[in-house]
């Protein structure tokens, strides 16, 4: 598959989300295993590593900093600023000030002097989206970042930001069953020159066939917490798995390799960058970059995971109120 393209830079199809390198499910992979898996990654042609100064409070941005540094020429940089933790609370702060003193942090954390893509992570709804924008276009100006990029977000806002300074990217969940950006993001980024980057386009290793109990869950694992992997909601979204491993059979690749290929099919712009912190999946998930898919398939797969047949909200209600992306009515 020929690279794509995002903020300018051609990428490979698929990047590498670093989050659970330092955070969210369970303890951070080992200084050793996390150098393995970023050195591989490169190795094995990821050209896109998107971290964020939330992932482990610093620690993500600081791993990637030792260990790509001396690599910097051969990947597209990507990290996120606007939600922090402070006295162990999650915090959204979009002021301008806050984004300009911690785009100097994420710097000294990555160990550049320009950051390729820096995302908005979150909005905060008590500062109008232009002025954190307009903060960030001075960072553009300044020659500390590339281009600008939003998290979670409604088309409406998109439009708004996209008026100061263009946009190059909206980063938003997307995979087989969460699929609120086909409301009218996916659509806008495509209007607008935007990529669409799905985070967790294997939900959270669901559509990888990699969690078949979640009561193996540790307390520090976010999965915990979410409604559709709650145990009876759970229980019934593993049926639906059932189904993905014959159309896989059929294709001749894993059940995640045909929910990354999916994925890749809905258009030109859209980027996944699954997560994992071990190489052999990490070769799985590349190889989803050669499956080709036709339209019967592409539109069965869609059958399959409707919002109709998966049980459970993306988010909690405390979670959901911080994003801004638009929702399905309720069913």
């Amino acid at each position: 598959m020929t690279t794509r393209t995002l903020a300018g830079f051609p990428v490979f199809p698929i990047g590498l989300g670093c989050m659970s390198l330092s955070h969210g499910y369970g303890p951070a992979a080992s200084p050793a295993a996390a150098e393995a898996l970023l050195l591989g990654a490169l190795d094995r042609g990821v050209t896109l590593f998107d971290t964020a100064a939330l992932y482990g409070f610093g620690h993500n941005e600081e791993l990637l900093g030792r260990i790509l540094a001396p690599h910097r020429s051969r990947f597209m940089l990507a990290s996120k600023c606007g939600i922090f933790h402070v006295n162990g609370q999650r915090r959204i702060d979009g002021r301008p000030e806050t984004l300009r003193r911690t785009c100097e942090d994420a710097l000294r954390r990555l160990r550049t002097d320009v950051i390729d893509l820096y995302y908005l992570h979150r909005w905060d709804k008590a500062v109008p989206i232009e002025d954190s924008v307009g903060a960030l276009a001075d960072l553009v100006q300044a020659g500390k970042i590339r281009a600008i990029g939003l998290s979670e977000v409604s088309a409406d806002t998109l439009r708004r930001a996209h008026a100061v300074h263009p946009i190059a990217a909206v980063q938003s969940e997307y995979s087989l069953w969460s699929r609120e950006v086909e409301i009218a993001v996916l659509d806008a980024c495509r209007e607008l020159g935007a990529a669409l980057v799905a985070f967790s386009p294997l939900a959270r290793a669901f559509l990888a066939d990699g969690l078949p109990d979640v009561a193996v869950l540790g307390d520090d694992d976010l999965r915990r917490r979410m409604p559709r992997f709650l145990p009876e909601a759970y229980a019934h979204n593993l049926t639906l798995l059932e189904p993905l491993r014959r159309m896989a059979q059929d294709h001749h690749c894993t059940p995640g390799q045909l929910a990354l290929a999916w994925l890749l099919h809905q258009g030109e712009h859209v980027i996944p960058i699954p997560g994992t912190t071990r190489l052999a999946h990490l070769e799985e998930n590349l190889g989803a970059a050669g499956v080709r898919l036709d339209a019967g398939a592409c539109a069965e797969l869609a059958r399959l995971f409707g919002r109709d047949r998966v049980a459970g909200e993306r988010y909690t209600p405390a979670t959901q109120a911080d994003v801004d992306t638009e929702q399905f009515p309720a069913s």
